[in-house]
């Protein structure tokens, strides 16, 4: 069986392993032991309530119970840019015009931002090679809304989420190449090393802070802003179907657009319903299509807990769960659950229950 539950300490090696196989590019999990230490650390802090709400980091993992390790994980940051200065670049338009003249100019300009500060942030998302398909990365994923959407005093009204912008794979960034390298004598996968140990606000601040006129830039550069990885588009589109839209920023290394929604707008909030758990000793087959499966959550707050179910298990008043499903929940007959689709075919059976 595959749960979400929060990050523990003897994940760090699991963790530690999907970080080495992810590939350059992914500047919130480097393959450094220390750095993932010290996540672990402050989302363990969270979760026990032992730090500022606004300080808190909440990652999640995704369990293999039968295999006893991790497999994916997933995170929010509850506020960003108020331990340091958060840098994006927005995209816009700088109007010259000249009636004399008969000159009305319009060109595409990067300003340096700061704009998101004190918004919750979505981040981290990894699974592991193994375990891609079959609804996993949807679970990893939309399961943090399910959260959001309970808890929703400790996070911002608006989330957003900073996506992976183009790199080759030597870790060549072309927006790297022509505007941040000009100012730092590294290459780009250094420099996204360095942000992912914390350093991003002070690679940030010695970056120019006057208008970039994207004419200027080589064609390489300008074709990949507001672009995202290859490997990123999966993530992208799940974002974008529940409602995620680009907002015109950009991050200041790579070019990946940053997309946002509010939490009340999200499609899996406004799809989810609660149920009272029905715990059946009968024995259930969970192995059903993705399509036909819905996640169930224990509404937990230090220890959130997250599983799918088949959809035909939702009543109009109750849910009933096997045995097994509710030991790995933690819940009991008679415990409020939180419900939601896991794919979209699944909207129109959580609607028919509610």
């Amino acid at each position: 069986m595959l749960v979400i539950r929060p990050l523990q300490q003897e994940d760090l090696e699991d963790l530690y392993a999907m970080a080495q196989n992810a590939g350059k590019g992914l500047t919130t999990l480097p393959a450094d032991r220390d750095v993932l230490q010290r996540k672990i650390n402050l989302a363990q802090e969270t979760f026990n309530q032992r730090c500022a709400p606004e300080a808190g980091l909440y990652l999640f993992a995704l369990e293999d119970t039968e295999a006893g390790k991790a497999v994916g994980i997933s995170g929010i940051q509850a506020r960003v840019g108020l331990d340091e200065v958060f840098y994006n670049y927005r995209l816009s338009v700088t109007v010259n015009a000249s009636k004399e003249l008969g000159v009305h100019v319009r060109t595409p300009t990067l300003h340096l931002s700061n704009d998101m500060t004190d918004t919750s942030e979505i981040c981290s998302l990894l699974l592991s090679e193994d375990y891609h398909g079959g609804g996993n990365g949807l679970l990893l994923s939309r399961s943090r809304f399910m959260y959001l959407d309970e808890f929703r005093k400790h996070f911002s009204e608006k989330v957003f989420a900073e996506m992976r912008g183009v790199s080759d794979e030597q870790g060549q960034s072309p927006l790297w190449d022509a505007l941040g390298s000009k100012f730092f004598d590294m290459k780009f996968s250094e420099a996204d090393r360095l942000s992912g140990l914390g350093n991003k606000a002070f690679i940030a601040e010695l970056m120019p802070k006057y208008p970039i006129y994207l004419p200027m830039l080589p064609d390489a550069a300008r074709a990949v802003i507001s672009r995202v990885h290859g490997s990123t588009a999966p993530a992208l589109k799940m974002l974008q179907a529940e409602g995620f839209n680009f907002n015109g920023m950009v991050d200041i290394f790579d070019g990946g657009p940053v997309v946002e929604a509010f939490v009340h707008t999200i499609r899996t909030v406004r799809d989810s319903i609660n149920r009272y758990a029905m715990v059946s000793q009968e024995n259930v087959s969970l192995d059903v299509a993705t399509a036909e499966r819905v996640m169930v959550s224990n509404r937990s707050f230090r220890d959130f807990r997250v599983t799918t179910v088949p959809a035909n298990c939702v009543g109009t008043e109750t849910i009933s769960l096997p045995q097994a499903v509710a030991e790995a929940l933690k819940i009991e007959t008679g415990d409020l659950v939180r419900i939601a689709p896991l794919k979209d075919q699944a909207h129109a059976a959580v609607k028919a229950a509610g």
